[in-house]
């Protein structure tokens, strides 16, 4: 009984194995053939569009990853600056600045030694928004050199996918005059792979633009919460040296 189990058991495996394996076979012939139809019928261009794709994938990983609000203002830094400058301990926060790597750390470590105390009206305001101007001028740029990538992709990518269909179709043309007959099927065939490239340049192109204004406006945004964070603080700074010239502005009421 045991043995006729095993038997019928291992005739089970057997099939099903076959059957696996025959499906298998014919999934991989179908995605083989999906494979030349959309991507390697295009032709050598497509190896330039697809270098492009992955440039995008990576400066899209990678500016998920750089454009973050712990990188730029973090609430545990502001926070902390904002104590030490209500205090008016500037030496402290330009210590703990510079003991941040976010930019809001680096922003104050750079801008706040502008700060002016025989001032006491401004505390030297003007020298401390040009540093903190300078100092975004600078790390704008950088940030902005990997967006920028992503531009270039999005013009580049129809570019290419145009500069494959116009090879594909001299191609077809110049069979066309060889073999002096214009075969409407052929002909068609031809054209259509030829404009493969041009199917993937735009499926490229259409994303880029998106995610290159995206990222865009996501770094503009950070850096506005920088520099509102660092106004901010100054203005602590501000109210705490003048708090009696303050209170003298505010009328407690008409007697």
């Amino acid at each position: 009984m045991i043995e006729k189990n095993s038997s019928r058991l291992a005739r089970v495996i057997t099939s099903a194995s076959i059957i696996l394996l025959a499906s298998s076979g014919n999934l991989l012939a179908a995605e083989k053939t999906a494979l030349n139809k959309y991507i390697l019928d295009g032709g050598p261009t497509m190896i330039f569009i697809g270098i492009a794709i992955l440039a995008l994938i990576a400066l899209v990983v990678f500016n998920f990853i750089n454009l973050t609000k712990a990188k730029f203002v973090p609430d545990d830094l502001k926070g902390a600056l904002l104590e030490h400058m209500t205090a008016c301990r500037v030496r402290s926060a330009i210590e703990l600045g510079a003991s941040h790597p976010s930019y809001l750390g680096r922003m104050t470590a750079y801008s706040l030694p502008n700060i002016d105390a025989t001032q006491p009206e401004t505390l030297g305001r003007d020298y401390v928004e040009d540093a903190m101007a300078d100092f975004s001028i600078n790390e704008n740029r950088k940030n902005m050199t990997w967006i920028n990538y992503i531009g270039l992709v999005a013009q580049a990518a129809p570019m290419l996918g145009l500069l494959g269909t116009v090879i594909g179709m001299v191609s077809a043309f110049g069979v066309l005059a060889e073999t002096g007959q214009a075969e409407p099927a052929q002909l068609a065939g031809q054209i259509s792979v030829a404009l493969l490239t041009t199917m993937w340049g735009l499926i490229t192109a259409i994303p880029s633009v998106i995610f290159y204004f995206f990222f865009k406006n996501k770094l503009n945004g950070l850096v506005a919460d920088a520099h509102h964070a660092a106004e901010e603080m100054l203005n602590a700074s501000l109210q705490t040296v003048n708090a009696d010239a303050y209170l003298t502005k505010i009328p407690e009421g008409v007697a």
